[in-house]
């Protein structure tokens, strides 16, 4: 699974949001690392509802313009919670391994 999709599953994890909310929640999650552009998000969003990953809570009209708020699916928790061990596991076979492996001395 590609970080931008975990990201966006990630960011409706707690909470339904609308596209601009989870912009604004992955920059946050990420301290401004990731900042998706509307066409990726939107292009995210639209595969993860054809996917099954993200539901339509509702839709509502803001200012004249219609907003979709988005809710993670049963199947998308199942995917994110499988990422997220699959994530977990890598780091910590990482972490074992920068451990168990001490840096070449440097002689002068």
């Amino acid at each position: 699974m590609q970080e931008p999709t975990v990201m966006v599953l990630t960011a409706l994890a707690d909470a339904p949001r609308h596209g601009y909310a989870i912009a604004q929640e992955i920059k946050a999650m990420t301290d401004g690392r990731v900042a998706l552009r509307t066409g990726a998000l939107y292009g995210a969003l639209d595969r993860l509802l054809a996917d099954g990953l993200i539901d339509v809570e509702r839709e509502e009209v803001v200012d004249g313009r219609a907003r979709r708020i988005f809710t993670l699916s049963p199947s998308g928790r199942e995917r994110l919670a499988a990422e997220a061990e699959r994530l977990a596991a890598t780091a910590r076979e990482a972490t074992r391994r920068l451990s168990a492996v001490r840096p070449a001395a440097t002689g002068t």
